[in-house]
């Protein structure tokens, strides 16, 4: 039987969605410095909005169920996911980090034939997204996020080229992890449940994801050529320190590997984070300053899609059992974008009885819409958090964003309904 607390849950869900489509409406009222500016300004944060509404849930529970039982619901939670984001964030954000990438993205740009211009923005749309298979998403985000804001956001007004390069780069990140059967948090949910491997994931995932990513960069670079050949955005300026030595680089490096081994284990990660905040003060001379706020912003919105997410099984799961295989390829592509892909195929996987196909056509749908809101995939808000500053008002419209993902989504829709023989 549906209790009274499920039915609220999923008010306060629904009105929380609602809430993410209207914070720019909240950012032109926090710009006016009226009486009330802080208040907006808060609400106008897509980063706090989920974990606002899950702490109106909870003061719902404790005045329906009694405090006793909110704790004990609090301590059902999983929240590991949204502390490894934050530990993800910080570490690979930090300038070694990305002064490795950079070089890497130098060199795949220079044997491409293309202008340089081009072959920068195109490697940092495919290939920094499909590096989450083995790096994990949350951490190909945030790369490509601080890339992208250095070369090219930094720049004033451009907003629709902004949109069209937000777009597909939530939609390429969310489908570049599954070449993997450990670094998108859709597919972790499911891969033992579903006996799914690194090679199956290869083998039925990874070369239409690969094939969707490149397309999807291929087609954006065409469209932008005109502003990134003529210098409409461009590279920053030259970094005046001296460049980071190979030695800290490498020590990051094993910091960030040390932090992807553990992604399940919360007090390993955390202990490595501890030690990596204390090197980076040592070597402050090296360094950016750390993404500790935002991080922290990501990790609170994502902790409150999990506190109100566990409420809303009563009505998910029980959809998605119903569904037929290709109905249910395009009813998770659509759920995704009003709840966590991760969310949506765990409680898939608890539906019994089904079979490769209709597990395939879950996962496939999950993956796809993954970029077409920032709820969609967990990494989305870590992007979100870094490039936000950039957009008209410091904000970014879930509508436009909406949009500017529908074509890349297509096309990855597309190369998941490649038949295959299961």
């Amino acid at each position: 039987m549906i209790s009274h607390m499920e039915y609220i849950a999923t008010a306060l869900f629904a009105i929380a969605i609602v809430h993410t489509f209207s914070v720019p409406v909240f950012a032109r009222l926090a710009h006016r410095n009226g009486p009330h500016a802080g208040l907006w300004h808060l609400l106008s944060e897509v980063e706090a909005v989920f974990g606002v509404w899950a702490c109106v849930m909870l003061a719902f529970m404790v005045l329906l169920v009694g405090l006793d039982d909110m704790v004990g619901y609090m301590d059902t939670r999983d929240f590991t996911e949204p502390a490894f984001v934050f530990v993800i964030m910080v570490v690979a954000a930090s300038r070694p980090i990305i002064e490795l990438v950079n070089m890497g993205v130098r060199g795949l740009a220079r044997v491409l034939p293309l202008r340089n211009e081009l072959a920068m923005y195109f490697v940092t749309m495919a290939f920094v997204p499909l590096s989450g298979s083995f790096i994990t998403e949350p951490a190909a985000m945030t790369l490509a996020a601080l890339l992208l804001r250095d070369a090219y956001f930094a720049r004033p007004g451009q907003a629709g080229f902004k949109y069209l390069t937000l777009g597909v780069l939530f939609v390429n990140v969310s489908i570049g992890g599954v070449l993997t059967a450990y670094a998108a948090p859709p597919v972790l949910m499911v891969a033992t449940t579903f006996g799914w491997d690194t090679a199956y994931m290869a083998t039925h995932f990874g070369w239409r994801a690969g094939a969707a990513v490149l397309i999807n960069a291929g087609i954006l670079t065409f469209i932008c050529r005109q502003h990134l050949i003529n210098g409409d955005v461009g590279v920053k300026a030259a970094d005046a320190r001296p460049p980071v030595p190979l030695s800290v680089i490498a020590i990051h490096t094993l910091f960030l590997v040390g932090v992807v081994l553990s992604a399940h284990h919360p007090t390993i990660f955390l202990g490595i984070l501890m030690l990596f905040i204390g090197y980076s003060h040592a070597y402050a001379r090296h360094q950016n300053p750390l993404l500790i706020r935002e991080g922290l912003m990501v990790g609170f919105f994502l902790a409150g899609l999990v506190v109100l997410g566990g409420l809303q099984k009563w009505w998910l799961q029980d959809l998605l059992a119903g569904l037929s295989p290709t109905v249910l390829y395009w009813g998770a592509t659509a759920l995704t974008a009003v709840t966590d892909n991760a969310a949506l195929t765990y409680l898939g996987s608890l539906v019994e009885g089904t079979n490769e196909i209709w597990r395939y056509m879950l996962v496939a749908g999950a993956v796809t819409g993954g970029g077409l809101t920032v709820i969609a995939n967990a990494p989305n808000p870590a992007g979100f958090a870094i490039l936000k500053g950039y957009f008209p008002d410091g904000s970014i419209s879930p509508l436009k964003l909406l949009l500017s993902a529908a074509v890349p989504t297509l096309v990855a829709a597309s190369m998941f309904m490649i038949p295959k023989t299961f």
